[in-house]
């Protein structure tokens, strides 16, 4: 019999065993699904607090004098704009335009640059950084960068929910109520060094700690005694779904792959034109000059079923398109889709049909995304 490879287990595997959590495997890692419930694990983040173990996400390094210069060539947003502290959101792109990866770039300092990468991705954005810098040689750059991957020495939680930075407060030393939206401090809990960043995938406020991977559970300790009176519970990768898939957040394998663009993801935000160039821009360019021929869009259902990715999208008979994500939306009590549909098809209260299943079931497109927190 043929040996399978072994699922990657994160330094909270056992804590997550003890909590009773379902484990299913996600990206070569043996994940927690859920713990008591995804339902009532997406509602608590919601109103209150969830804690996630998202120590599957890669993490690479980009140092020296030339590592903001290289960066600003293999990513769409502009990192030279960046100040130390800061956090932005980006994609990273083929030559042709396609989606490498889509990620978040956090400057230390001027010299010291930290991307946070999608799990199932991490050894594909290795390998595509790698040859960007060495095969292609980088020519025209003239000061010297290192790229490091630091996955392995890395760990990371993410508390979300609105009583978030209450629960922080108590056991942290930096003034949270300080710390804007996509900004980040090097600090300490409990003696221990972390980066708290205000930032997360769940459309409420919250943060994600990073933390050296031997330190992982006592800060899971520390985090879930200080919320205790909160409410604060731990939330497995089902409710993460289901609460980043409300928000109009997308993931990579379902709304962006190699196949589809930032432009036709409704992401041209995060595409800096005015920088330079960058990998992917000539394609990205023509195809805005051109029109995307597909949109990514918001489905509401109009007769009983869930849209699930994959399924096609009809109108008058003809395919128009594909669901790309799916779900039962809690928080709206909605069955609800993201889907990619014809640019000439992606207008709000069309009306198409969602095939599930041989049948065709009513739907209308809407607008995305389907939650926004109001606090």
């Amino acid at each position: 019999m043929e040996n399978l490879p072994r699922l990657k287990r994160t330094p909270l595997y056992a804590k997550h065993l003890e909590l009773g959590a379902k484990m299913v495997e996600f990206g070569g890692w043996e994940m927690p699904v859920q713990y008591a419930g995804i339902l009532e694990e997406h509602q608590a983040v919601r109103h209150t607090a969830g804690l996630f173990d998202v120590c599957h996400m890669g993490e690479i390094q980009v140092l020296g004098a030339g590592a903001a210069a290289f960066l600003q060539r293999v990513l769409t947003n502009d990192v030279v704009k960046m100040a130390a502290g800061q956090v932005i959101y980006t994609l990273m792109c083929y030559p042709d335009g396609g989606i490498v990866d889509d990620m978040l770039v956090y400057k230390l300092d001027d010299e010291k640059y930290m991307l946070v990468v999608n799990a199932g991705n991490t050894d594909k954005d290795w390998n595509w950084l790698r040859e960007y810098a060495h095969v292609h040689a980088y020519k025209e750059q003239a000061e010297d960068f290192i790229l490091q991957n630091i996955s392995a020495e890395v760990g990371l939680l993410a508390l979300q929910g609105p009583r978030a930075e209450e629960i922080l407060v108590g056991i942290g030393s930096v003034s949270l109520k300080d710390l804007r939206y996509y900004r980040f401090a090097v600090t300490e809990l409990a003696g221990i060094k972390v980066i708290i960043s205000r930032t997360g995938y769940t459309g409420e406020d919250g943060f994600e700690i990073y933390v050296g991977a031997g330190n992982v559970p006592a800060i899971w300790d520390l985090v879930m005694e200080a919320g205790k009176a909160q409410g604060l519970v731990p939330a497995g990768l089902g409710a993460r779904d289901t609460l980043r898939f409300e928000a109009g957040l997308p993931l990579y394998g379902h709304e962006l792959t190699e196949k589809t663009t930032p432009l036709e993801a409704g992401l041209e935000y995060f595409v800096a034109w005015e920088k330079g160039d960058f990998v992917g821009k000539e394609a990205l360019l023509a195809q805005k000059k051109e029109g995307v021929p597909r949109k990514l869009v918001g489905l509401t259902m109009l007769e009983r079923g869930i849209p699930r990715a994959g399924y096609p999208i009809e109108k008058g008979g003809a395919r128009i398109g594909e669901v790309t994500s799916g779900s039962y939306a809690p928080s709206l009590e909605q069955n609800l889709g993201l889907a990619y549909v014809l640019s000439d098809e992606a207008w709000l209260d069309n009306e198409v049909e969602v095939m599930i299943r041989g049948k065709a079931l009513k739907a209308k497109i809407c607008k995305k995304p389907f939650y926004r927190r109001t606090r």
